[in-house]
């Protein structure tokens, strides 16, 4: 049975913030000096609500900085003392949440490499029991939704309702123009199945490069992201982690300036009468599609009659190579990308495989 999950939005948190927050600073935390000028810088800007520094870097191989640690904390304390901002920051383990809650942390988050593992989660589920700050959960390192449910509905179970999600993409074999491949869908899939569920979107870590991440951050509000995580360094050539994903508070500012906020819904009668149209149009050509795809199914079963008379595999690879890059081709002609193309071809092999399996093993 699915738990039944009590989600606060985002207006709720008690920070004073509202949709898109901003959340940004430093990728890590390096002198108390670094962190009081790129928070100063920040500041002004008024659509920079929390400040955000990483205190423990999690590198994938030794001897490459690992952050600061606990000292990092009292520079933090420094930033919200002269600056105003809440701070937040990422915990990886238990001693982190300790730490993070003794320092006065408003907001946390749990990294990726985390979220992976539930045990760690629910040890760190456990310190926070009952905390009024917003805890937030990183998407896992690999593609999987349900680790990143299970890792909100630990945090829940604990009684925090402050919760939210952040979307920093995922590690993929997949060739990806970005550092971490989106897929979208998974977010998307994550705020159906939570409505309320704020979602934080992470460019930085996406991207990874700070070209990236003006189209990131507009496709992230185009989806209706709660917000954005976005890293600002006041020097990024000298930063110690990161650097090619970091921007200057002043950088920062101007990539903001063009992105547009869009809404969920509008109280436009005009606006959604036309939406309305469109979409019954949408409806139409759904139906048309499965009728299509029921149609070419029946096909499938008659060849693989066929084939069982005959001895044949099912699989027959050279034939399915040609399919794809012949209707790839096609596909860019009508302007569809090569990765839907091929994703939607390969969802349809793999549901004619199973008829034809069906049909050839039948008693």
């Amino acid at each position: 049975m699915e738990t039944k999950l009590e989600i606060k939005p985002i207006r709720e948190w008690g920070l004073n913030i509202d949709r898109p927050v901003v959340i940004s600073g430093p990728c890590s935390a390096e002198s108390e000096e670094q962190m009081l000028e790129t928070a100063i810088e920040l500041r002004k800007d008024k659509r920079v609500s929390i400040f955000r520094a990483g205190i423990w870097k999690p590198r994938t191989r030794p001897n490459s900085f690992e952050g600061v640690g606990s000292i990092g904390l009292k520079w933090m304390q420094t930033v919200k003392k002269e600056t105003g901002f809440p701070i937040a920051t990422e915990v990886a383990n238990v001693k982190h949440a300790y730490e993070a809650l003794k320092y006065g942390v408003d907001l946390i988050w749990i990294g990726a490499r985390t979220t992976v593992n539930p045990f760690a989660v629910q040890e760190i589920a456990d310190v926070l029991q009952g905390t009024d700050i917003p805890i937030l959960v990183k998407n896992p390192v690999n593609p999987d939704l349900e680790l990143w449910i299970g890792a909100i509905e630990r945090l829940m179970k604990v009684g925090v309702t402050k919760v939210g999600a952040i979307h920093r993409g995922f590690s993929s074999y997949d060739k990806s123009k970005y550092r971490n491949a989106p897929y979208w869908q998974l977010a998307i899939d994550l705020k159906l199945r939570f409505p309320s569920l704020a979602l934080i979107g992470d460019p930085s870590h996406m991207g990874g490069r700070v070209d990236a991440l003006a189209e990131l951050s507009q496709k992230m509000l185009d989806l209706d992201y709660d917000g954005l995580m976005i890293e600002s360094h006041r020097n990024p050539s000298v930063a110690l982690s990161d650097a090619k994903q970091q921007l200057t508070p002043a950088a920062l500012s101007d990539m903001l300036t063009p992105l547009i906020l869009r809404y969920s819904d509008s109280d436009n009668k005009e606006v959604q009468a036309n939406l309305e149209v469109l979409r019954e149009q949408i409806d139409r050509f759904d139906d048309q599609l499965l009728s299509l795809m029921e149609e070419r199914m029946k096909i499938v079963e008659k060849i693989g009659a066929f084939k069982k008379a005959n001895n044949i595999t099912i699989l027959q690879s050279r034939r399915w190579d040609e399919i794809i890059k012949k209707n790839i081709e096609k596909g860019k002609e009508k302007g569809l990308s090569a990765e839907f193309v091929e994703k939607l071809l390969d969802s349809i092999h793999e549901e004619s495989i199973n008829h034809q399996n069906a049909v050839m093993n039948a008693k």
